[in-house]
Parts: C-alpha cells; structure tokens; sequence
C-alpha cells in the first residue's frame, strides 16, 4: 500500500534487508572476535566486542524504525487498525 507516495510493505522488507545485514555482520564479528581473544589479542577482541554491541544497539534501532513507520503509515492514511 502506498501512503503519501511511501511504498510501506516495500519500505519495510528494506528494513528487513538491512536488519539481515547487519544481523549478518554482527555475526561474523562475534567470530572475528573468538579468533582475537583466542589468539591473545586482547585489544583487538575489545575492540571487536565494542562493534558486536553497536550492532546489538543498530538493530534495535532498526526495530523502532518498524514501529514508526506502522504509525507513520497509520496516520497518514487516517485509518486505524484493531486489533480483533
């Protein structure tokens, strides 16, 4: 459904799109991560432990993205939807 000329469905699976990247990355750092500490690089894995939690906090954002755009949608269409 478009709304104001916003795609929302297609607005939300590029939401979707960018959670799984970022899902992704966080993922590949936690490794990353495994592979300094066991190797004795302790300021590396540091580092790389502070990027896991910037991604935790990214994703959580991207959540609250989701949640806005529903209510932007919502009231910019002037519909409202119940919950039956």
């Amino acid at each position: 459904m478009c709304t104001n000329g916003v795609n929302v469905e297609q607005f939300k699976m590029m939401v979707e799109h960018i959670d799984d990247q970022v899902s992704l990355d966080r993922r590949w750092t936690h490794k990353l991560f495994h592979t300094a500490d066991d190797a004795g690089y302790g300021g590396t894995a540091a580092v790389l432990k502070e990027v896991q939690g910037l991604f935790d906090e990214a994703r959580a954002l991207l959540a609250d993205v989701k949640d806005a755009l529903d209510k932007d949608a919502e009231q910019a269409s002037n519909v409202t939807v119940s919950l039956v």
